[in-house]
């Protein structure tokens, strides 16, 4: 699948020491992360680009094991210089998603705990802000 360009580019490119190793798509709850794609690479853009993202999408789904070597190369005309910082944090989410129970990065369910317990605290306040505040007085109107 890959072209002579493409092969060319993956022996000549250096990759970080994650991409060394496998990701067993089967044990990864690909909903959570095709969320997080979806909002990386909105981030990214500026805009939500469907195309982009199901592009991404197929490619990790191509296979068991995704190469991630690939899949940079097959994003960089595409994401530029932001290429690779997100495949080395979509790869780091796949492996520690493949190494959860559930499927999903213990990165993604911290920062999910960390936002319920943000909009509980901020739910509690304004609770407690109308609660301290002394009830109006209410204008009786004489006809």
């Amino acid at each position: 699948m890959a072209t002579g360009v493409d092969a060319r580019l993956l022996k000549s490119t250096k990759f970080p020491p994650e991409f060394s190793q496998k990701v067993d798509k089967s044990k990864v709850n690909m909903q959570v992360m095709k969320k997080w794609i979806a909002s990386k690479v909105t981030e990214i853009l500026g805009n939500e680009d469907d195309v982009i993202i199901e592009l991404i999408f197929n490619l990790i789904e191509g296979g068991r094991y995704p190469d991630i070597k690939s899949i940079q190369i097959q994003l960089t005309g595409f994401l530029d210089k932001d290429t690779a910082p997100f495949c080395k944090e979509l790869w780091k989410l796949l492996l520690s998603a493949q190494s959860s129970p559930q499927g999903v990065p213990k990165e993604l369910l911290e920062a999910k705990k960390l936002e319920l317990m943000q909009e509980k605290h901020q739910k509690d306040r304004s609770r407690q802000g109308s609660r301290s505040r002394p009830p109006t007085a209410r204008r009786v109107r004489w006809s």
